[in-house]
């Protein structure tokens, strides 16, 4: 596995204006928001880290629109882990890299024991893609309800957030 990848939103102030408030407004956190897509090595340093969309867009659409598939950041055969809301392999099967997911019932009662214990594997390391982000939203910056004073700059903040991070003492202790 090279990459363990999940997505993040971080809140932000409500603009006034209403096609603002529609593009940044995410169904899931039920507030408007700012999104962005976090990889981390196994080893748990950050080594991507897209800009921020508006809180209106898939996981999938941020895959594609942030060059995470672009083929020069890729070897063949290498695997990139991420939650079961990532139906990417598609696009990742272009680039010859496989998508690792946990398992889905596809209308059985329950998943065999294989099927269980690779989902309960890829749980296990995928925790570690959530740590990260903990790491990152403990900054004041962005842990609170962002300005919309800072729209301009967000990005910048986000990547040196992001990046401060891979100086703190490692996230997966050996």
């Amino acid at each position: 596995t090279r990459c363990i990848i999940d997505c993040t939103e971080l809140f932000c102030q409500k603009p006034s204006s209403l096609r603002h408030q529609s593009s940044l407004f995410s169904s899931y956190k039920h507030h408007v928001t700012y999104k962005g897509l976090l990889g981390i090595s196994p080893s748990g340093a950050i080594t991507f880290i897209s800009q921020l969309y508006d809180g209106s867009i898939s996981d999938k659409e941020i895959v594609v629109r942030s060059g995470f598939l672009n083929k020069e950041l890729w070897n063949e055969n290498d695997s990139v882990m991420a939650d079961r809301g990532f139906t990417i392999s598609d696009h990742l099967n272009t680039i010859n890299v496989k998508l690792n997911i946990p398992s889905f019932l596809n209308g059985q009662l329950q998943l065999s024991k294989e099927d269980a214990t690779e989902s309960q594997t890829i749980a296990s390391l995928r925790i570690h893609v959530e740590r990260a982000i903990l790491r990152i939203k403990v900054f004041r910056q962005i842990s609170n309800e962002i300005p919309l004073v800072f729209h301009g700059s967000i990005n910048q903040i986000w990547t040196v957030t992001c990046l401060l991070c891979n100086f703190l003492p490692p996230l997966i202790k050996k």
